[in-house]
Formats: structure tokens, C-alpha cells, sequence
């Protein structure tokens, strides 16, 4: 007679039990839902966030012109004035206020003498001062659309620039004309605009 083998037991109600059919439907409804949820969330999100290539070149683009008006000289007269290294006024350039650089008003806005771009190649056509910026940009005059290098290359093509130079000496407790603030503004289809401000301090009267 043969020894009895071990018990068995009845099985667990539930165990080993799968998912329904009805359970996976129910399921992939609700994952659906907080999906399509979240994407519309995230969607215009990501639509309206600038590619950071496109910001990346934009700011370059700032920080060249920026840096290209501030090392320019900033003295009371035009540098092809023949008293402009050693004038202490504007009354001391060549043909007196009326004719020289840093010449009245405030945004300073028009080059001396008017004729001068950014690109000029010949003396009294190129902008040789950094009030020779004020008021230039893109749109207006002075500077080319979309921006490009000095030599007129498009190394970043589609931004256009503006520039504005204020008197601002007097923050620094000086004369309003010792200092000027130069702001560079960058602007792109889809961007937001990016604008720089740097100062340029008259050390005169040789600068």
C-alpha cells in the first residue's frame, strides 16, 4: 500500500488572477486621458519657447555690437576734427558746439557729420565715435537689415539691431556729458527682444 502523497489545498479565491478585459479598457481610457492632458498643457508651452540656438545667437549678436561701440573713441569732437585730442568742450572742435560728436540733445541720435554709416570706408563716412551710434538701427538707417558684421557678411542672418546712446554722468556723480550708457537691442521673429546697456566714461581729453 502505497504512501499517501501530500495534501492539496484549494486554491486562494482571486489568486492567480488576471486582468479582465473590461479592467484594460478602463485603464488605457484613463492613461489616455493624462496623456492627452498633459500635452495640452505642454504644448503651447513648448511652441512659444525659442529654440536656445536662435536666444544663443541673439545675444551674440548683441554682445559684438556692444563691445564694437564702446571700444570706438569718445571725445568731444569728431576724431577727424583737428582739435579732437586736445578739445575740453564741445566749443573747442572746429566750427564750435554746432559741429561737434557728443552735439545736443539727449538720446544723442544723428553721427557727425550726418552722412556717416556704420559701413563707410572713407573719412567723414564711417562711424568713428560711439555717439556716432546713437539712433541707429536696422529699420532706420545706420545699420543694415537683418544686422550683419562690419564688412557686410551675414554670419547670423534675420536680426535686426537698434542702438541708443543717453547721456547718463550725472548717475555717476560727474558732468551729464562724462558718461554715456549705450543700450544694443537684438530682435528676432519669435523672440523676444534682448537688449544689452554698457558705459562709455570720457577720461579726456585724449579717448
Amino acid at each position: 500500500m502505497s504512501a499517501p502523497g501530500p495534501a492539496r489545498h484549494a486554491p486562494r479565491p482571486g489568486a492567480d488572477r488576471g486582468f479582465t478585459l473590461v479592467e484594460v479598457i478602463v485603464f488605457i481610457v484613463v492613461m489616455s486621458v493624462g496623456v492627452f492632458g498633459l500635452v495640452s498643457v505642454m504644448g503651447p508651452t513648448l511652441r512659444r519657447s525659442p529654440d536656445p540656438m536662435l536666444r544663443k545667437q541673439q545675444m551674440a549678436v548683441a554682445e559684438s555690437l556692444l563691445s564694437e561701440v564702446l571700444n570706438q573713441p569718445f571725445t568731444f569732437c569728431d576724431p577727424n576734427d583737428a582739435n579732437f585730442s586736445t578739445a575740453t568742450s564741445l566749443a573747442s572742435c572746429t566750427g564750435g558746439a554746432a559741429n561737434s560728436e557728443d552735439k545736443g540733445g539727449a538720446p544723442l541720435t544723428s553721427p557727425t557729420p550726418s552722412a556717416k554709416t556704420r559701413y563707410g570706408s572713407g573719412i567723414d563716412q564711417v562711424f568713428d565715435n560711439v555717439a556716432d551710434y546713437g539712433g541707429a538701427s536696422s529699420t532706420g538707417g545706420g545699420l543694415h537689415n537683418p544686422i550683419d558684421d562690419i564688412t557686410g557678411n551675414f554670419a547670423v542672418p534675420g536680426y535686426t539691431a537698434s542702438i541708443a546712446v543717453n547721456r547718463t554722468g550725472t548717475a555717476f556723480g560727474a558732468s551729464n556729458d562724462a558718461a554715456l550708457a549705450v543700450t544694443v537691442t537684438v530682435s528676432h521673429a519669435g523672440l523676444d527682444d534682448y537688449s544689452l546697456t554698457g558705459y562709455r566714461f570720457r577720461y579726456a581729453p585724449r579717448n
